[in-house]
């Protein structure tokens, strides 16, 4: 094991921002080690074997340009840890537009909004034939929120590619038995979806909802609600975008609840669009709750964080599991990973079980595990999906 990995994007907003620096801030500053990853070695790789190969996206300000411009391009707003990039060589493509961009953000200032290329889109045999030229070993998907056409576009042009998905946002392709299926018939793997954050709002939410669980109070309602102003929350003033990511965000927290919260007593989600905030995020959560003696209690916190960065450290986590799976030969959901860092995985665990299993997946045990089991079932060793 070992060497670059070597990784394609689709859509070049402030989470790819985040990542593309990211792998030169850790490549450059050894000196602060593990500061801000939850594995600095993870199976053999670092941070700074991730090489990004190409790109696509449809804003005007970022096809055609070298990917260390692109990320730093309108509308893009997080903040810059690491300016000056180096060229990367990868060259932003123009993508198909399908359902990524959403029609309302034209009512908005170009500064905050995406502004389509005037480019002929891709076929999906040209999309396909640029990720085999590129060497790319997998696809990690940054597309808006609501995206769900264009995420099956890059999918398909995944399986085609013959290489890795990862699915960062709250479009159902790992959790949905169909696609999973494809993946594993393929011999790729896939992590998805809809990616966690670091330390953000719904791995709060589940960890509170949790510790609520294990200490016996029962919560009779709760909400989480998110202000941003970036460009995913402005797309996402389109509600009719938001089906999929209330679903994915509201799992999270009911698959680690004591029992299901009824849907009038939860409400978890975005909220509202604030421009000055830019990539900040200000979540606020309530849970009211039943104690000992049916004694009522109530809980509210108030957290602030950079989106995209909180992100990033997750991102390059999935990134090196994706390549332990093709370095092993697994394919179909890698249920561990996706459970530990995505909302809505195949297989949801709770965190502390999510954790255990990615470390053993991390060392290979649970892929050891599997391949028994199945070879007690067939009477040989086979390939497959792992936890």
């Amino acid at each position: 094991m070992g060497g670059k990995i070597r990784i394609a994007i689709a859509g070049v907003g402030n989470c790819a921002s985040s990542l593309v620096q990211g792998i030169q801030f850790y490549r450059e500053r050894r000196d602060l080690e593990s500061v801000g990853l939850m594995h600095l070695d993870l199976g053999g790789y670092r941070p700074e074997d991730i090489e990004v190969v190409v790109a696509f996206d449809v804003d005007s300000r970022k096809v055609g340009r070298d990917l260390a411009e692109a990320v730093f391009a309108k509308p893009n707003c997080t903040q810059e840890f690491k300016s000056n990039l180096s060229e990367t060589g990868a060259m932003v493509h123009m993508g198909p537009i399908l359902d990524g961009f959403a029609p309302h953000m034209a009512e908005h200032p170009k500064s905050r909004r995406c502004v389509p290329a005037d480019q002929a889109e891709p076929s999906q045999r040209e999309v396909v034939q640029i990720l085999r030229d590129s060497g790319a070993e997998m696809l990690v998907n940054y597309l808006p929120v609501g995206s769900e056409v264009a995420t099956r576009f890059y999918a398909e042009c995944a399986l085609d590619a013959e290489i890795g998905f990862i699915n960062n946002i709250p479009v159902f392709i790992a959790s949905d038995p169909v696609w999973a299926r494809r993946f594993e018939e393929r011999g790729l793997p896939v992590i998805g979806d809809d990616i966690k954050s670091q330390l953000g709002a719904t791995i709060v939410h589940r960890m509170l909802t949790d510790l609520f669980r294990r200490r016996g109070v029962r919560i009779d309602r709760t909400y989480q609600l998110n202000t941003g102003g970036n460009s995913d929350f402005l797309n996402m003033l389109d509600r009719k975008r938001l089906s999929s990511k209330k679903i994915s965000k509201t799992e999270a927290v009911q698959s680690v609840a004591a029992s299901r919260i009824e849907d009038d007593n939860i409400h978890v989600g975005p909220s509202d669009y604030v421009p000055w905030q830019n990539d900040n995020k200000v979540c606020f959560i309530r849970m009211e709750g039943t104690m000992f003696g049916e004694v009522p209690m109530n809980l509210e916190l108030r957290l602030s964080v950079e989106d995209s960065p909180n992100s990033a450290g997750v991102a390059i986590d999935a990134i090196r599991c994706c390549r332990l799976a093709l370095d092993r030969g697994q394919a179909g959901p890698l249920h561990a990973p996706a459970a530990y860092f995505c909302k809505h995985p195949p297989r949801q665990y709770t965190d502390d079980e999510a954790y255990r299993l990615t470390e053993a997946f991390i060392n290979g045990w649970m892929h050891r595990m599997e391949n028994d089991e199945k070879s007690a079932d067939t009477g040989h060793n086979v390939p497959g999906s792992a936890l």
